[in-house]
């Protein structure tokens, strides 16, 4: 399917990508949402923490968050008041640790990690007798789901999938994120990533080992290489990118997806963006100019800001639920 054009334009004064990458995390307001918490015990001993809407009778959509994020995240309960205001069934999907309670294993949680994604959807469908219309990620989260995705093809047991400031190649964002002011966004996310290690260990052997000094990896490659990959099964940092990164996947998805994307992303290369011929007839790449990550400030000055991508997921799904 060709590349689109997207619609999104920036407000006045906001086209700058770092300002809409931020602007939410310091200026958007946070609806109330009326939201249940679940327990999803997993089999390998591990748990999922989730939050539900009301899910009975209504098409139900699960939402994953970006790298360290949690329903905190500035972008989360106002895209759960918009889906509950259309009258979807949200589930709130917090990855393993990223609730207000360590997860119990060594291990987390990562960018290729989609069998959680599948422990969910099979819960939705055993626990509440539904069947889920949608899953939808942002960042990290919309490289689990496009992976998902392309792994199960036309058995994958969802209707559509929606992703949003995705880094298709890891590799390349963990690049990108080394160079310029990038590297802003690189020294907060690996902070809170060191933070997380050391707590889970503070009182436990690591399998790793008491030797690493994991203040000192100050690059996604060295904590990912050093961290990550040995913690989830990889060889390497290489290996964990290589196996992990969403683009290779896109070609084997057959369920309508969306995938929401800015040339100016500062989390990653405009060359990242994969190319038409690597999309499958049932990918809707909507490429913008500006957007920054997970940003899409629209609206027509600062003061009087719109959130394009709450719209657009809104109206998107709304055609998909009409025709289906």
């Amino acid at each position: 399917m060709p590349i689109i054009k997207s619609q999104f334009k920036p407000a006045w004064g906001l086209s700058n990508p770092h300002l809409q990458t931020l602007w939410s995390t310091f200026f958007r307001s946070i609806p109330e949402v009326e939201l249940s918490a679940e327990r999803l015990e997993l089999a390998d001993g591990d748990f999922l923490d989730i939050v539900t809407t009301e899910l009975k009778d209504r098409p139900i959509v699960i939402i994953l968050h970006g790298l360290e994020g949690s329903l905190s995240s500035p972008y989360v309960k106002p895209l759960i008041k918009q889906l509950d205001d259309a009258d979807y069934g949200v589930c709130f999907v917090h990855f393993r640790g990223c609730s207000d309670e360590l997860n119990r294993l060594p291990r987390g949680y990562h960018s290729g990690d989609t069998q959680d994604l599948g422990s969910v959807v099979e819960y939705i469908q055993n626990a509440h007798k539904q069947e889920v219309f949608a899953v939808i990620g942002f960042s990290l989260g919309g490289n689990v789901v496009l992976k998902w995705l392309g792994e199960h093809g036309e058995n994958v047991p969802v209707k559509a999938g929606i992703a949003v400031s995705v880094p298709f190649q890891l590799e390349d964002a963990g690049d990108r994120l080394e160079k310029s002011f990038s590297r802003v966004y690189q020294k907060h996310l690996l902070a809170t990533c060191q933070k997380k290690y050391k707590e889970k260990f503070e009182e436990k052997a690591s399998p790793l080992g008491d030797e690493i000094d994991v203040c000192k990896l100050d690059t996604f490659y060295s904590f990912d290489d050093t961290i990550t990959a040995p913690l989830h099964g990889f060889k390497s940092a290489d290996e964990y990118y290589e196996k992990s990164s969403s683009r290779q996947f896109l070609k084997h998805i057959r369920k309508p997806t969306l995938i929401l994307h800015s040339k100016d992303d500062p989390f990653m290369w405009e060359r990242t963006v994969p190319s038409e011929e690597e999309l499958s007839p049932s990918v809707e790449l909507e490429l913008s100019d500006a957007g920054g990550h997970v940003g899409f400030i629209g609206g027509k000055h600062p003061f009087n800001v719109e959130y394009w991508v709450d719209k657009r997921v809104v109206e998107w799904l709304n055609a998909l639920r009409e025709n289906t």
